[in-house]
């Protein structure tokens, strides 16, 4: 195992580690993967996170058998979604997905979120859209995934969670939090008569302007020039 793909791996770890720290999933509920060359890193099926180590995460090569896997352990049930959309999307380079309260009881209610808050743009789109429900783990389910997908970096699951995706694992951490944040923002909202929805061109020009938006790594000005 090289060193980059064991710093991987062991951010995998620690990623997992912080959702459950934040509050946003508990248990082993939720899975973290992350693209590392021509395969995919994820954190395995039922194990806790805090007794994980880089040689316990599963490697699922793109290319050959779908599904097969490298390692001790079984991938996370969701490995599905998670590889499918690796090869539907090249530009997502980890995923995050949490069954987080708020994102949660929305998708429980079948609800998207609309233009509520203009930091709706970080899912690419006017609304966070909520996936049809199919059985965790299922061919089905990440169907019903990309679908929603098309067009945004994340969604909502049916009666089940959501997904974030990025770049990178800070990127799909941060807008983890992001979609928890204006999911909780939209249902506190339902309770007063609900949100007055921004119109679609102001979404369409934040989006542009949220282009270089995001975690960036700290440079000093020294680097910079």
């Amino acid at each position: 195992m090289s060193k980059n793909e064991k710093t991987l791996r062991q951010g995998i770890i620690d990623a997992c580690r912080w959702m459950n720290s934040s509050g946003l999933n508990q248990g082993t509920s939720g899975n973290i993967s992350a693209r590392f060359e021509n395969a995919m890193l994820i954190s395995p099926s039922g194990i806790p996170y805090d007794q994980l180590h880089p040689e316990d995460i599963a490697k699922l090569p793109f290319k050959g058998a779908y599904g097969a896997y490298e390692g001790p352990h079984k991938p996370s049930s969701e490995w599905r979604f998670h590889l499918d959309i690796m090869l539907a999307r090249p530009e997502v380079g980890a995923i995050v997905h949490t069954h987080s309260t708020y994102a949660t009881v929305l998708a429980m209610a079948h609800k998207e979120i609309p233009a509520c808050h203009y930091m709706i743009a970080a899912s690419g789109g006017p609304n966070i859209r909520c996936a049809g429900y199919a059985t965790y783990g299922t061919k089905e389910l990440s169907e019903l995934a990309l679908k929603a997908l098309d067009g945004r970096t994340c969604c909502l699951l049916a009666n089940h969670g959501m997904i974030a995706t990025g770049a990178d694992l800070e990127k799909a951490k941060w807008l983890a939090v992001e979609l928890e944040t204006i999911a909780k923002q939209y249902y506190m909202t339902l309770t007063i008569g609900g949100p007055v929805i921004l119109p679609d061109a102001e979404i369409a020009h934040v989006i542009e302007r949220f282009k270089d938006y995001g975690p960036k790594p700290k440079t000093n000005k020294a680097e910079a020039a």
